[in-house]
């Protein structure tokens, strides 16, 4: 019995109909039911938010986490990943935003994929991780929110496209420049003609490392603490090293682990192509740069745009530039406004970005655009296809790094021209049971 308020506590299972019916009842014993609980103070009511689990939540994983936990009609309900530091963290922040203890926490993201009444994952563990898990959360039923870069081989990526229309699921790459005013605006002034005839694109690159190096094996910690072989998961087995999982994705070095140039450029080249009317394409012409860092990369898109791979020059991170017959433009993380060819390109800044928004229905916001398009059940501004295609230009760029020749790739085949070696590295080897 509750002295204070005099209700005797029975357990019982809350149904939407159950819940409705209490809530009609707020209003006379308005401290059993928040107000929040029932839609009111800013909070949807629970039975329209979009229920959401989390996959991989230790650094950008939890900050996407915490994107969509400011987002009124999201509900996170799970988490879920192989390392205890990670779950710990995620469930705290996720408790504590809601002020209860309810958030599940797993090893296994099956466990969170088996639950019924998860809507949506948001995924975001190792590159090596990404498709196996939005296939099968999609032919789960559940849409998906996936950290970039979204596959780890062409042909990963075009199982991820067809799995998204054979179950009707909303995909999104966290491509999320593509839900940035300063970005759009230097988007849209390509787009627009502002630049004139679009000649050539630059995307900002790491310098190209994909070691086929092994770390010496060093004792495992508990299986609590750190699941190994699930952090593997389809990549091939290597014995546990902690260097692994030092500072931000060590692992990325490693090519059993990582995917070179395409950590880096599934932003920019994902971002390049969207200007140039090549979201459904990708590069046909593949030039080695006889370097090993990949600088001065150039490919070549059917429509005669070159895209040109630098590590150098760039005064921020994951920039991009668009050159056309009229003028420039420049832009990357931590800058105020653009750099452009003449300042008159600036003068219709605000109104180009509400331009695109009205006329696109895009907030500039990626996961609300993720959500949005749950809702609504159309495209997201970074689709499978997006995702696909930008990746394939990415994934043909290190295979002519790895095979130090040129390609040609025909992006309607899916496949490179006369090139059988190339064409056996579109796919890699996977474990078991994690076969797709």
């Amino acid at each position: 019995m509750n002295q204070e308020a005099g209700i005797q506590k029975k357990d019982v299972k809350l149904t939407r109909r159950s819940f409705l019916k209490c809530a009609a009842c707020a209003a006379s014993v308005p401290y059993i039911v928040p107000v929040t609980a029932l839609g009111g103070g800013g909070r949807t009511a629970p039975s329209e938010r979009i229920v959401m689990g989390g996959i991989g939540i230790g650094g950008r994983g939890h900050y996407d986490m915490s994107a969509a936990l400011q987002e009124g009609d999201v509900q996170f309900a799970a988490v879920c990943d192989v390392r205890k530091q990670n779950r710990e963290r995620a469930k705290a922040t996720v408790d504590q935003h809601y002020g209860n203890k309810d958030c599940a926490s797993y090893i296994d993201f099956r466990e969170v994929l088996a639950r019924d009444d998860i809507d949506a994952i948001l995924t975001a563990p190792g590159d090596r991780w990404h498709t196996v898990i939005s296939v099968m959360a999609m032919s789960r039923g559940k849409d998906v929110y996936s950290e970039k870069p979204s596959t780890m081989t062409i042909a990963e990526g075009r199982m991820l496209l067809e799995t998204a229309r054979r179950y009707g699921r909303i995909f999104q790459t966290g491509t999320q420049r593509r839900s940035e005013a300063i970005f759009v605006f230097a988007d849209e002034l390509a787009r627009t003609g502002k630049l004139g005839k679009i000649h050539t694109v630059k995307a900002h690159t790491l310098p190209f490392v994909m070691s086929r190096e092994w770390l010496a094996g060093q004792p495992e910690p508990g299986k609590d603490e750190l699941d190994w072989e699930m952090w593997l998961g389809p990549a091939p087995w290597r014995p546990y090293n902690p260097q692994y999982l030092n500072g931000c994705g060590a692992w990325l070095n490693y090519y059993d682990f990582g995917t070179g140039v395409a950590g880096w450029c599934s932003h920019t080249i994902c971002q390049c192509q969207g200007v140039i009317d090549s979201d459904l394409t990708s590069a046909v012409e593949y030039e080695y740069p006889k370097n090993e860092t990949a600088e001065g990369f150039t490919a070549r898109y059917a429509n005669g745009v070159k895209l040109v791979l630098s590590c150098e020059g760039w005064r921020g991170t994951c920039g991009v530039r668009y050159e056309g017959s009229e003028g420039w433009v420049s832009v990357a993380d931590g800058y105020s406004v653009p750099e452009v060819s003449s300042a008159s390109l600036l003068g219709e800044r605000v109104k180009l970005v509400q331009d695109y928004m009205g006329q696109n229905q895009r907030p500039m916001n990626h996961m609300r655009d993720f959500l949005d398009c749950v809702r609504k059940r159309r495209p997201t501004v970074a689709h499978a296809e997006v995702a696909h295609r930008s990746m394939s230009t990415c994934h043909a760029a290190n295979i002519c790094m790895l095979l130090k020749r040129d390609l040609k790739w025909d992006p309607v085949k899916e496949e490179f021209i006369n090139d059988d070696e190339a064409n056996r590295m579109r796919s890699r080897a996977m474990r078991e049971p994690w076969i797709l």
